[in-house]
């Protein structure tokens, strides 16, 4: 089947209207339009060209409604220049005397401002907001082009112009809208950053096009020189139809480039030189009137695009260092910030307290409802503190889940104002809570010094907040103890005898501060994963079965998930699951063997053994201290750490020899 081809498509026409102009231009350069055939279609296939040109342009916005009104205003400046020149050839050109000006000059004339309207609406919301301010660039350029053509055009042609002062407007018009076509090309290269799309190429060439040929024109015509229907009227047909391609080009998304450093001066600097020159060369040879205007004023214009380009430079600074003192997160100022207003209230000597958050649950919250709902909570957070600090003071987050105030208060005013801040970051919701904690110093008084006020109040948190850890762990500990007791009292006074041993071991081994906190602590908590099993089996008599025995196994699993339900105790938890490994490899839950088992897990272990054999049990007898050390003894590499039985039967000897003393 034949492939139907759709002859209004915009391509296609546009093909046939390149290649009526190209017979045109063909006609015309070759002298062919001067007899026959060629004297026959040159007027005719000339109007036509630009009647098409200009209806080509017309049914874009009945076709494409994006930019319609632009297109709308080219095409009817081009209609009014198609029919100017229709008028003329078919009217006027026959006539002895042509009547100047004419209809056909209102017609030619009507092309500029409606152009000038079009691709203003063109340009509209189409450029770089940064470089919105070349503008200036364009104009510069437009006005030194603008001083040039007067140097080289006005004069001639106000000196040839005679009669009324119509026929003097008329003949200036033409190439006061030439000039105005050039500022339009290049302001829109200065407005777009000197980069295009097709649409704009087309439009923008269409224009120098015109004012090229016209320029060319009117010189030809001052100096009477210029001959119809020669290859330089080809011109007006070819800038109407680069328009009207234009409006059909499909608009393409443009990466605009914000111009830097030197080329932001290449074009305002370049073309006011071509300014200066002008004015320096009328010392020597005297130019017009209008030249010397338009070259003051792209003087003028640089002077100014050079205090705009200082406005912008000073107004970008400005808003790099707010941005730089300001957290992209929350909108409070940032550490920098504070340490800028904390060094200012410094040197003032201004009485100020300053004061440190650290917010606790932030990172449990962080794991169990995802980090955009952390950011949220920080936003939150910070909202609530700036609002409570603003009457006496700012907020400032330091970064991570740290917040900051400086607050211009007295000492009398400190511990309401570090209550009523300290209770803005905390937030209570199913399934988490969020409290802080902090430290506060009073400045100048407490010191003078930036990085000491500082380090204080650092010292000050982080004791708060060790003191808080502290008290959250004793009190999950003793409420676990508490449970232990009234379900086995027997069992509290195993565990007390055990970690009082273990942390004798532990002092042993020379172990630091913090590890014999968790040693202790460990071994106080063992066994409190024997809550779930059955009484019947704890105090059985007899040999245990394989499902009891099940039930022993994991009570390390089981004291393990209690433990980790307190965040405070989480670590400790991780300690008991391996109270009960074995150093071959045997023991349980995990099987793991050697150093693999937490050194602090083998101590709990060998001193549960010494114990577990020391008392008396439910199924045996106990046995003397003498022989459960032997029985230490012979299971050391075994079941049990060599280095941590000698430290037990040390620490047990030391004991006993204070008891005798």
């Amino acid at each position: 089947m034949r492939q139907f081809v759709n002859p209004f498509s915009p391509r296609l026409v546009g093909i046939l209207l390149g290649l009526s102009l190209a017979v045109y231009a063909g006609i015309a350069g070759f002298g062919l339009n001067k007899d026959g055939l060629g004297a026959a279609i040159d007027v005719p296939l000339y109007t036509a060209l630009e009647i098409a040109a200009a209806l080509f342009c017309l049914a874009r916005p009945l076709v494409r409604r994006e930019n319609w009104e632009a297109w709308l205003a080219v095409g009817l400046g081009m209609a009014f220049f198609a029919a100017g020149d229709f008028y003329f050839s078919f009217f006027l050109a026959a006539d002895e005397t042509v009547p100047y000006p004419s209809l056909a000059d209102a017609g030619y004339i009507g092309l500029y401002p409606l152009v000038y309207l079009g691709l203003g609406l063109l340009l509209r919301g189409r450029t770089l907001e940064e470089n919105r301010s070349f503008w200036l660039d364009g104009t510069i350029a437009g006005l030194a082009v603008a001083a040039v053509g007067s140097a080289l055009l006005f004069g001639t042609i106000v000196d040839t112009t005679g009669g009324a002062s119509l026929t003097v407007a008329t003949n200036l018009a033409y190439p006061l809208g030439d000039l105005g076509l050039l500022v339009i090309v290049l302001a829109t290269l200065g407005l777009t950053g000197w980069k295009i799309d097709r649409v704009w190429a087309c439009a923008l060439a269409g224009c120098a096009v015109f004012a090229v040929t016209d320029s060319v024109y009117l010189y030809q015509t001052a100096k009477e020189t210029y001959v119809q229907g020669t290859i330089l009227d080809a011109g007006w047909p070819l800038g109407l139809l680069l328009f009207a391609f234009g409006a059909w080009q499909p608009r393409r998304a443009i990466v605009h480039r914000r111009l830097e450093g030197f080329r932001v001066l290449v074009v305002p600097v370049g073309f006011g030189l071509v300014g200066l020159a002008l004015l320096v060369y009328d010392h020597f040879e005297r130019l017009n009137e209008t030249a010397l205007i338009f070259s003051t004023l792209a003087i003028a214009a640089v002077i100014g695009r050079m205090a705009l380009t200082f406005r912008e430079n000073a107004r970008l600074l400005r808003r790099s260092r707010t941005e730089a003192e300001t957290d992209a997160l929350t909108g409070l100022a940032n550490r920098r910030k504070l340490l800028g207003d904390l060094e200012e209230r410094l040197d003032a000597q201004a009485p100020t307290l300053l004061i440190l958050f650290d917010l606790d649950g932030f990172k449990a919250y962080n794991d169990a409802f995802g980090h955009p709902a952390g950011d949220a909570l920080l936003r939150r957070m910070a909202w609530k503190l700036a609002t409570a600090s603003e009457r006496f003071g700012r907020a400032y987050r330091m970064g991570g889940d740290e917040f900051c105030v400086l607050a211009t208060v007295d000492s009398a005013d400190r511990a309401a104002v570090v209550e009523m801040t300290t209770k803005a970051l905390e937030e209570e919701g199913e399934g988490f809570r969020i409290t802080s904690a902090c430290g506060a110093i009073m400045l100048p008084d407490e010191t003078s010094k930036l990085s000491e006020a500082l380090r204080i109040a650092d010292t000050r948190l982080y004791s708060n907040k060790d003191s808080r850890r502290a008290s959250a762990v004793r009190q999950s500990k003793d409420v676990l103890l508490s449970v232990l007791n009234e379900r086995d009292a027997e069992l509290r006074g195993h565990l007390n005898s055990v970690a009082r041993l273990a942390r004798a071991v532990g002092r042993r081994l020379e172990l630091p501060g913090p590890e014999l906190h968790d040693l202790g602590l460990a071994a106080e908590l063992h066994d409190v994963g024997k809550l779930a099993i059955p009484d019947t089996i704890l105090s059985k008599h007899d040999a245990l079965n394989e499902e009891e025995w099940h039930f022993i196994h994991r009570h390390t699993l089981v004291g393990e998930r209690i433990l980790s339900a307190a965040p405070s105790l989480a670590r400790i938890g991780r300690l008991v699951r391996s109270t009960h490994e074995r150093m071959d490899g045997l023991g349980y839950p995990d099987g793991l063997g050697g150093n693999e088992i937490p050194l602090l897990s083998r101590i709990i272990s060998a001193c549960d053994a010494f114990f577990a054999m020391t008392e008396e049990r439910p199924y045996r007898r106990a046995m003397a201290s003498e022989e459960a050390i032997a029985e230490l003894r012979r299971c050391a590499g075994a079941q049990f750490d060599p280095d941590v039985v000698e430290a037990l039967i040390g620490a047990y000897v030391d004991a006993e020899l204070e008891l005798v003393a």
